[in-house]
């Protein structure tokens, strides 16, 4: 800790362990003070939000379809879209739960969670981690780990277990009550407006394409990372990612062209900007 000297003012840095209980002397090396230095009494936790969830999904669909969810249990929501806003809407709103995309833009759902365990003030939330496999017949198994989530699910699966795994995590937290529900609300089925004859329904804007691009990109790639942590991290600190997964790869840039349009495609090489940006960021925590 840093404190100032009362006499001569110079800024004293001070190693925390050699701070006692009590308080401890120390002497300034300008003026020869003696200074009575303790420590800060810690600031009292602020309890999580009993009712409160964070939702964060890129996916305007599946955000609508679990907030729906939730808020008809009873339950307040609070939303992002990305990484960055879910780890600052986590500090500041305190929810009890984030349910979170494993391949959340900007920074990744798995980091996320392992970033907000890290955290005294947000160590105690519960995480459910929402995956998307790409490939279900490859990725029946459940993932090699989850970071210290609670729970995962996929995303075909949030209709019908996301309810399940949260009043679950609920009832480990001894006193939590479940909250009182209201009057269901039917959770409408995504629909278009009818075309008129000769009318064409309204294209993705521009920039919806390219984010579903990165989207189907990054989880190609977590899910690699999620089914084969181990063996994925190994490879990042060997530099070896690329080859050693690349029968995984070749394989998902085969789904990626079948989804992504050419006229996407043509823009800019996402698949391989998200592949290597997610081995980039791998590299500063393995």
């Amino acid at each position: 800790m840093v404190v100032i000297c009362p006499k001569c003012k110079t800024k004293l840095k001070i190693a925390d362990e050699k701070i006692s209980r009590a308080g401890s002397r120390f002497k300034c090396p300008k003026c020869s003070t003696v200074l009575l230095v303790k420590k800060p009494a810690p600031a009292p936790e602020k309890p999580v939000d009993n009712i409160k969830i964070l939702v964060a999904h890129s996916n305007p669909s599946a955000m609508h379809t679990i907030t729906t969810l939730l808020n008809n249990n009873g339950y307040r929501t609070v939303t992002a879209t990305d990484g960055i806003e879910a780890m600052v809407k986590s500090i500041k709103e305190l929810p009890f739960l984030a349910v979170i995309e494993v391949s959340l833009p900007k920074i990744y759902g798995i980091e996320v969670c392992k970033r907000l365990r890290l955290r005294p003030e947000t160590k105690h939330i519960k995480f459910i981690l929402i995956s998307s496999p790409y490939d279900k017949t490859r990725y029946k198994r459940d993932p090699e780990s989850l970071y210290d989530a609670d729970d995962h699910i996929e995303d075909h699966q949030i209709a019908e277990q996301l309810m399940d795994s949260v009043n679950a995590l609920r009832k480990k937290e001894s006193g939590i009550k479940e909250p009182a529900k209201e009057t269901p609300e039917e959770i409408p089925a995504p629909q278009q407006p009818p075309a008129e004859a000769g009318e064409k329904y309204a294209e993705p804007a521009s920039d919806d394409k390219t984010e579903r691009a990165r989207r189907l990109a990054r989880t190609i790639v977590s899910d690699i990372y999620l089914y084969n942590t181990a063996k994925a991290e190994e490879s990042i600190r060997n530099n070896t990612f690329m080859s050693v997964f690349s029968s995984e790869l070749r394989e998902g840039l085969k789904l990626y062209e079948n989804r992504i349009s050419p006229e996407v495609r043509n823009r800019g090489d996402f698949f391989m900007e998200v592949i290597h940006d997610f081995i980039e960021n791998k590299k500063k925590s393995v």
